[in-house]
């Protein structure tokens, strides 16, 4: 059977003004082509939901979205941060400390690198442009998701380089916060050219991996199609 990956949402309104739990196709057909089975999983889910969908799941996408509360990790006020969702906060802090000590494979994307990082105890740059020194542009311009703007250089022996079969891989880039402190339990995979870590991943765990970048746009590349493969390949077994 095809596994079955639960993917976080965002919480939004329409065009009427009417509320709704949203998530960019790009996510799902990623899945899809990966062999996945894809469910999305919206943020007002109560914890006893959390707990029964979580069951029932063989892997877990952390997408991208708003930023992180700062009531979750020691970090600067900004008056940058934006579209924070304690609701989301909630449901991932807990499905991330569950993927992880529970052994089931989970891929973090952008924001979902970044709550990664926090739920195992990370800290973020709240805004890169002002808090990480001689910073690229990673919020670039035109919000142009299929253009790649920056290399990541990939440490050598490690799960995610195994992966994507690439010692540098050139990424999009649509972020403004940034993995500042990392979380104790997890090893720096990837960094940009200006130091920012942009690939961790979870040591002796079946797949738990979280990359800075948007890799759903990029599966015209075969790094990319890989990463999605594995991830459902893991969650299969």
């Amino acid at each position: 059977m095809n596994p079955i990956i639960g993917i976080t949402t965002n919480e939004g309104k329409n065009i009427h003004g009417y509320p709704t739990s949203y998530l960019m196709q790009s996510y799902i057909k990623a899945i899809m082509q990966a062999g996945g089975v894809p469910v999305l999983i919206p943020s007002l889910i109560a914890e006893s939901g959390w707990d029964a969908l979580y069951a029932r799941l063989d892997g877990l996408l952390f997408s991208g979205g708003g930023d992180i509360s700062l009531d979750l990790f020691t970090g600067d006020a900004h008056p940058r941060i934006d579209e924070v969702d304690p609701l989301r906060d909630a449901v991932e802090m807990n499905l991330i400390r569950a993927a992880a000590s529970g052994g089931k494979p989970f891929l973090g994307i952008c924001r979902g690198a970044q709550a990664v990082n926090v739920a195992l105890g990370g800290t973020l740059y709240t805004h890169l442009p002002d808090q990480l020194p001689n910073a690229l542009d990673h919020a670039y311009p035109g919000n142009l998701r299929t253009v790649l703007v920056h290399e990541v250089k990939i440490e050598e022996g490690t799960r995610i380089a195994e992966i994507l079969g690439e010692p540098i891989v050139k990424v999009n880039s649509l972020h403004h916060q940034g993995l500042k402190d990392i979380a104790p339990s997890l090893r720096v995979t990837g960094h940009a050219p200006d130091g920012l870590a942009e690939a961790i991943e979870l040591p002796d765990h079946p797949f738990g991996i979280a990359v800075q970048w948007h890799p759903e746009w990029l599966t015209d590349q075969q790094s990319a199609r890989n990463l999605f493969r594995k991830f459902v390949e893991a969650a299969g077994k």
